[in-house]
């Protein structure tokens, strides 16, 4: 995440400005892809929608919350921080919480997990995208990792090659799982398929 650290006088007003005027809130243009997520220790939910480009650029990223000042200026600052990026930079964005609640002054211990919400909520989104984009996958080889195009043959020749077993070491070697995560079930199948070849 690009988000600069700043003194807490000025994440108080990032906070504030957030808060009291949020960005995008609603709903992104059809056809969108929506995560979800909710909290059992306060009640809130968030809803993130994203819209993307021929090229997995995220053009609109909008959000609906009900929550504490904390969880909609966590939504504002992230869909204005994660439009223009690729569904895995904004993946990437989307798996540091710590980041966002630093932003906007280290929450106090009781709403740390609004900024992990708002997180939580893009990822669902982007593993919503990733899901629909393989079911649609017309290729002659299926794709296991959207965020990164990788295809399951990249991915066997890797295992294959390097010896691999875990999938840190797939995602280290060739990206694969490294942003939204919904294709580690897929990765582990791979890795299982090449140890039942042993």
């Amino acid at each position: 995440m690009v988000l600069v650290m700043q003194d807490k006088t000025e994440a108080s007003l990032v906070l504030a400005e957030h808060f009291f005027c949020p960005r995008n809130v609603g709903e992104a243009a059809v056809p969108s892809f929506t995560g979800r997520c909710g909290s059992l220790e306060c009640g809130a939910t968030a809803r993130v929608s994203i819209h993307l480009d021929a090229l997995q650029h995220i053009t609109e990223a909008r959000f609906k919350a009900a929550g504490c000042s904390i969880l909609v200026a966590s939504l504002s600052l992230l869909t204005e921080e994660i439009k223009g990026k690729t569904t895995a930079e904004a993946a990437v964005c989307g798996q540091q919480p710590e980041a966002l609640s630093e932003h906007l002054g280290h929450c106090e211990p009781v709403k740390n997990h609004c900024p992990r919400l708002a997180c939580e909520a893009l990822i669902s989104a982007i593993s919503q995208y990733s899901d629909a984009t393989r079911s649609e996958w017309i290729g002659d080889e299926a794709l296991i990792c959207t965020c990164f195009g990788v295809s399951e043959s990249t991915i066997e020749r890797e295992i294959q090659e390097r010896n691999l077993s875990t999938i840190a070491e797939v995602t280290r070697v060739c990206n694969a799982g490294a942003g939204c995560g919904s294709c580690h079930q897929l990765i582990e199948e791979i890795l299982l398929g090449r140890k039942d070849d042993f």
